[in-house]
């Protein structure tokens, strides 16, 4: 079956977060007459899997996810989300980009590299969950802690994200912004609008301090990363009324945030500032993934040589864009990086890849199979 094909099998399943649909069951009865080792590590309503080829060194992991986004209004798609289907030189469906062609690509990578080399001299594991696109709880980073627990760590993995973004390869994510959100509330006092000393307005009270915020330089950046990014989401305020002076003020805001701070030296500096404006206050923080880093070395070198051979394209290095799974896989891997198909389509209506780049994509991964093994 091609990739091309497994592909179609794989999207045929509405394996919306965080269902799997039977996915993973596809990937066991590919790999498993290969003579990979199936592991279900299964928390919660997820489904993880482990699938081990090998106990050589070096260890070379294919990380992905058969979970899907919920399609959104199924009218509004020119044809049914999950009945694949080729149109002008495209193959359209949820999950085609995000990442079912990915996740196919990785098996027959696989199946053609033992084809040629039964006694490939190097181990392969593919970690797949269904529960990226969701909350990500009960997924990856409890499959990571699994294999901490036991010494399983991974020499080289490639997540098969989207990365793409004009033609095949032409962009490899070798990290990742950290996301550190925070849920402010500031604490006034409700009152008529006409009597403002007997009022406290809780906008006014965190007007300097936002402008603090806006203005304050986190830090400049390194070569892989832009400064870090303070951005206001929401502010919410009042009763509606025109005449009401609002008891207190909820305000939203997230870092995305560079390898050049930690994340609690954000949130210290952020209680500095609004302690310096004397605002009395509550503040939630949410770490949603910490900052991860591959530096350019031995697996963006193969990388960027498999496209250069396969697609005649010279692969940048970006850490440019949201989370992934990515984050919780660097804790055991020493080098990660990700790396996929075009990424424009992703999570809108009519998602789609371009058919000429799936057996592409794939030839890519068994050229990095055969490199790295070296």
């Amino acid at each position: 079956m091609s990739t091309l094909e497994l592909t179609k099998q794989l999207m045929a399943r509405a394996s919306v977060t965080p269902a799997d649909e039977g996915c993973q069951q596809v990937l066991i009865n590919r790999l498993e007459a290969l003579g990979f080792t199936a592991e279900r590590l299964r928390f919660g309503e997820t489904d993880n899997l482990w699938l081990r080829f090998g106990t050589q060194s070096p260890l070379i992991c294919f990380a992905g996810h058969t979970d899907v986004v919920p399609t959104g209004p199924v009218e509004q798609w020119t044809s049914d989300p999950f009945l694949p289907i080729e149109r002008d030189g495209k193959l359209y469906g949820r999950g085609a980009a995000d990442m079912k062609t990915s996740i196919a690509a990785f098996v027959t990578a696989c199946e053609r590299l033992l084809a040629d080399q039964p006694d490939y001299p190097a181990s392969i594991a593919l970690l797949i969950t269904s529960d990226e696109e969701g909350d990500a709880h009960d997924g990856t980073t409890k499959v990571v802690d699994v294999l901490r627990e036991r010494g399983e760590l991974i020499d080289y993995c490639v997540v098969g994200e989207p990365t793409s973004s004009t033609v095949l390869g032409d962009t490899i994510k070798n990290g990742r912004r950290g996301s550190l959100s925070g849920n402010l509330t500031v604490i006034g006092k409700q009152g008529h609008i006409a009597y403002p000393h007997l009022a406290i307005n809780p906008v006014h009270t965190f007007a300097p301090a936002m402008a603090d915020l806006t203005r304050e330089v986190w830090d400049e950046g390194n070569e892989y990363f832009p400064a870090t990014s303070f951005q206001i989401s929401n502010i919410n305020g009042g009763t509606g009324a025109t005449n009401v002076i609002a008891g207190s003020l909820n305000v939203k805001f997230n870092f995305r945030f560079s390898t050049e701070v930690t994340a609690e030296q954000l949130k210290q500096r952020v209680h500095a500032i609004l302690d310096a404006h004397n605002i009395q206050y509550e503040l939630a923080w949410s770490l949603s993934g910490q900052p991860f880093l591959t530096d350019a070395g031995r697996l963006t070198e193969v990388a960027q040589a498999a496209i250069a051979a396969e697609c005649g394209v010279r692969a940048e290095l970006s850490t440019t864009g949201g989370t992934s799974d990515g984050r919780f896989i660097k804790a055991i891997a020493k080098e990660l990086i990700e790396l996929g198909p075009i990424n424009a389509s992703i999570h809108q209506i009519d998602e789609h890849v371009n058919v000429a780049d799936i057996e592409p994509l794939s030839n890519i991964y068994q050229r990095m199979l055969v490199s790295l093994a070296v």
